[in-house]
């Protein structure tokens, strides 16, 4: 049996250009990979088999296991796959991505390793866009629409993570996007690399999303989640990819408890350390 952590992740920086020909929009963005993560347990079987708690029926795991095969034609037996969740569903932290990582490199290891890192990554490409950035967990910048992935360090921080009750639909998020127009002419990868070499307080001052417009047309009770982080302190406050969980960045693990004190449901979790 092979056992994965897949580490939740917040776009502490979230840039989106206007969309192409083939409707996806092409982004540049800040990974942070947090310490909250799923565990994942994987080993051969008879049959291909899936537990997921909280999710029924197939998911971005299961896909996963189809793209590989594919990749991999022979070379992947039938998977017994376990997945203890707990990273928030659809929450805007890449739980599902993260998962689908996961189940890459563990299938990868038992099929004997055929695939590398970047082709691994092209195969996570074709199940979802966060993906390629969770086959090596770590903090990223990401590029295209997600295939393009370099990684980068990060200042240590805390982080209030604060679910909404509801999920929020990614699809949904990027056409009011679309309605609007609230993407940009021009990205600057140059610029959002040079921030993770900056202090904790200068990166918090250029946290941004360019999906938090949109999702708060859509949910605009989540304001009210931002301005609660800030009141207690938080360096900067945001909607999480495309939510609708905001995030709070805090200097120091005891500050970010003494906030999350006050906000039901909410998750303390720190930015993780180099491998």
């Amino acid at each position: 049996m092979i056992v994965e952590r897949a580490y939740a992740k917040t776009n502490l920086v979230l840039h989106s250009g206007p969309p192409r020909a083939d409707g996806l929009h092409p982004l540049c963005s800040l990974f942070a990979s947090l310490e909250l993560a799923d565990e994942i347990a994987i080993e051969e079987a008879d049959r291909d088999e899936l537990d997921c708690s909280g999710i029924e029926g197939d998911n971005l795991a299961t896909r996963a296991v189809g793209a590989i095969r594919d990749a991999a034609p022979g070379r992947v037996p039938p998977l017994r796959i376990r997945i203890e969740k707990r990273i928030p569903i659809a929450a805007g932290l890449g739980g599902g991505s993260a998962d689908a990582a996961a189940v890459l490199r563990a299938a990868n290891e038992i099929a004997g390793r055929p695939l590398d890192a970047h082709a691994l990554r092209a195969v996570g490409a074709r199940v979802g866009s966060d993906v390629p950035s969770q086959v090596v967990p770590g903090h990223a910048l990401v590029g295209g629409v997600g295939e393009e992935v370099s990684q980068l360090s990060l200042p240590d921080a805390a982080l209030v993570l604060v679910p909404a009750a509801r999920g929020l639909s990614t699809g949904d998020v990027y056409a009011e996007l679309d309605r609007l127009e609230a993407w940009r002419e021009s990205l600057e990868p140059k610029r959002l690399r040079e921030l993770g070499d900056l202090p904790l307080p200068v990166l918090a001052a250029a946290v941004e999303n360019d999906l938090q417009r949109p999702a708060l047309s859509l949910r605009p009770e989540l304001q009210a989640t931002l301005t609660a982080l800030l009141a207690e302190g938080a360096l900067a406050a945001a909607i999480s990819g495309s939510g609708p969980t905001a995030f709070g960045l805090f200097s120091s693990e005891d500050e970010a408890r003494a906030a999350a004190a006050s906000l039901p449901g909410a998750i303390v979790t720190r930015t993780r350390s180099a491998p």
